[in-house]
């Protein structure tokens, strides 16, 4: 039968988590006891049970009459609840709903029906996530308690912070092994740090450090996730850059889980955790991380991980992460001991890294694969293996496959200070404001010759100047059926202009009297007075500038000029290869290629040029097609010296 309308009912709500933070999966039954009820003005009432299946975030709500409605015998009846988990006992237990509660949230949401709960709202336990209160004090001392039950128990716990805005103030929280941080997804927790306090203090979220605490492989965090929460760290204000201001700064941790987190406008990196083992960082958001580093000190990133010290392993994923505006990297690797072993181990897969200094940089790994990534419009380049660490050792024998690296302001790829043996296959390098790839071994790392280096597959096309730029040694490197075309993009003259045809915005600059060739500026330092910007790409009459550093709004520091004020452009280099050696090439591999121009007005004036300072020794060189650009085929400063030139369409070797 129906129930009578006046019958008081509450709201039931239950929000249930694995000990990982995960949403858990199952039924709970709610059954009234007993069934059949009198009422003196309805007579008899019945009730029936209700299950009730979570959905994909662990919640159920439902409605039932309240267990106290005046004139309803027995008075003292209640409900059953049983819990049904098909991967973990479940338990029961009876429920008063008293019509004075409107809204009832059951147990495992609480934290507080049971001693052995692995489930901690962090509502009840002191925080109060209204955005006024300090919630630090209370984190740090429930961290310390659910840390001391899970190692008195080894059992992992889960700290659960409702949707809210939990005000972090002037201390980080040192954090516990087998605790978990759960929210109830970005934007609805967040975390907002500030130091207003104690303006000294760097105050990430969480840390727990060599240094502070001695943290290294026999005490490291285990079993830790965090995940569902945003942290806001623009409140924090340093007068000196301190590493340490970063959103979550953790070293050794065993199995982590790091998901679903939006970091942004932290001083330091956003995500700044070292020596992760059997762990996974997905889908993590960082957005202008590093604010107060000027692109010179360690850190800085979006997502900056310390790696080696493990060991010569360290199996970790990071894959679904979007890194944007970050000061120095969008996500850096980078070996911490000069003398430790580069680990293997490490995967970066689908992620996606924009106007950071740095896409995704190689310090120090061995055998990193890097796939199906997008690195756009970085300043310095797009992906990047060098001795910038703060070890001065790069990485070595990884794999960059699968990736579209395009419109970074300067390189495409950059790899240098390497003992080599790196893979770049099936990528597309295009558009970048200088070269595609680039070969080139920075001052102040290892100067090796890098051996055994491939390029395989490559779509290499549009870039301002050489498609390849060889500029360190290579020994034994091979460059297999690349597709290298239209490059050489920077081919406009000087130029300049004045007065009333010239305007400027944050990030543009127009003359209208101006006849440029569409690219032709790209990369190019546009000077205006004693101010200089960079060109990222060019219309007839409209030049689009980059940001003055990543994050930026602008390409000025400050108001843009004022209209009519003078600019004036640099000239263009007069060669602008398909592949260029500039560097002794000794024994290399350069097979099946097709090198060519099918622009009108074609811009990469050659397909293969040897330097004065470059060389190509004992080389076999066979297959490729090289016609079709805007000179000719080659163009050779430096003769090629011995091996084997064979059916190269459009190259003539002189005897």
């Amino acid at each position: 039968m129906s129930l009578p309308a006046d019958l008081p009912t509450v709201v039931v709500t239950g929000h249930y988590l694995c000990p990982d933070g995960a949403p858990r999966r199952g039924i709970v039954v709610i059954e009234p006891e007993p069934a059949a009820l009198t009422s003196a003005e309805h007579g008899l009432i019945v009730l029936r049970g209700t299950e009730a299946r979570l959905d994909d975030s662990g919640r159920f709500t439902l409605e039932l009459p309240a267990t106290d409605a005046a004139g309803v015998t027995p008075s003292d009846w209640t409900y059953r609840v049983t819990e049904r988990w098909p991967d973990a006992p479940g338990r029961t237990y009876s429920l008063a709903l008293p019509a004075a509660e409107p809204v009832v949230r059951l147990p495992p949401a609480t934290g507080s029906f049971a001693a052995d709960s692995t489930v901690y709202d962090a509502r009840e336990h002191g925080l109060a996530g209204d955005g006024v209160t300090n919630d630090q004090p209370a984190l740090a001392r429930l961290v310390d308690a659910v840390g001391a039950a899970c190692a008195a128990d080894g059992r992992p716990r889960v700290v659960y912070c409702p949707p809210g805005v939990y005000s972090i103030r002037d201390a980080g929280t040192v954090w516990r092994s087998g605790v978990s941080l759960i929210g109830a997804g970005p934007g609805a927790t967040r975390f907002v740090l500030s130091n207003s306090g104690d303006p000294t203090d760097p105050t990430p979220l969480a840390f727990f450090t060599a240094l502070q605490h001695g943290a290294g492989p026999d005490n490291h965090l285990a079993d830790c996730t965090f995940a569902g929460f945003e942290i806001d760290g623009s409140g924090v204000a340093l007068a000196d850059y301190d590493v340490l201001a970063k959103g979550l700064g953790l070293q050794y941790v065993l199995r982590g889980r790091f998901r679903d987190l939006y970091i942004h406008d932290t001083a330091a990196s956003g995500f700044g955790c070292d020596f992760l083992q059997d762990s996974l960082v997905e889908g993590i958001v960082a957005v202008r991380c590093g604010r107060l580093d000027r692109g010179e000190q360690i850190g800085g990133a979006g997502l900056g991980i310390g790696i080696g010290g493990w060991g010569d392993v360290e199996r970790l994923t990071i894959t679904g992460c979007i890194a944007v505006g970050n000061g120095t990297n969008g996500v850096f690797l980078e070996l911490q001991g000069r003398e430790w072993t580069p680990p293997r181990g490490i995967r970066i897969t689908n992620c996606h890294a924009e106007n950071n200094r740095y896409g995704i940089s190689d310090w120090g790994a061995d055998g990193l694969i890097v796939a199906a990534c997008t690195m756009i419009g970085n300043e310095v380049a797009g992906y990047d293996v060098s001795g910038l660490g703060t070890t001065s050792v790069a990485g070595r024998g990884g794999i960059v496959t699968g990736c579209v690296v395009d419109g970074n302001v300067r390189d495409g790829i950059s790899i240098g200070n390497t003992p080599g043996r790196y893979t770049v296959q099936g990528n597309r390098i295009s558009r970048n404001g200088r070269h595609g790839y680039r070969q080139h071994n920075l001052p102040g790392g290892p100067a090796h010759a890098s051996a055994e280096m491939v390029l395989d597959g490559n779509d290499i096309w549009g870039n301002a100047l050489d498609g390849i730029q060889v500029d360190g040694t290579l020994v034994d490197a091979t460059l297999l059926d690349n597709r290298i075309r239209d490059n050489g993009r920077r081919s406009a003259p000087a130029a300049s202009g004045r007065g009333g045809t010239v305007t400027y915005t944050t990030t543009s600059m127009t003359d209208t009297a101006a006849a440029w060739l569409p690219d032709g500026h790209r990369g190019k330092i546009l000077t205006v007075g004693v101010r200089t910007a960079i060109v990222t790409a060019n219309t007839a009459t409209e030049l689009t500038l980059a940001p003055f550093r990543p994050g930026a709004t602008s390409a000025w520091i400050g108001d843009p000029p004022e209209a009519g004020a003078p600019y004036s452009l640099p000239g263009s280099p007069v060669v602008r290869a398909g592949i260029c050696l500039n560097a002794p090439t000794l024994s290399p591999t350069i097979r099946g290629n097709h090198v060519w121009d099918n622009q009108v007005p074609k811009t990469q004036t050659h397909g293969l040029w040897i330097t004065d300072d470059g060389g190509c020794v004992s080389g076999r060189v066979e297959d490729n097609d090289l016609t079709g650009n805007a000179v000719d085929a080659v163009l050779f400063d430096t003769a090629p010296s011995g091996g084997d030139w064979e059916r190269n369409h459009g190259v003539v070797i002189p005897p």
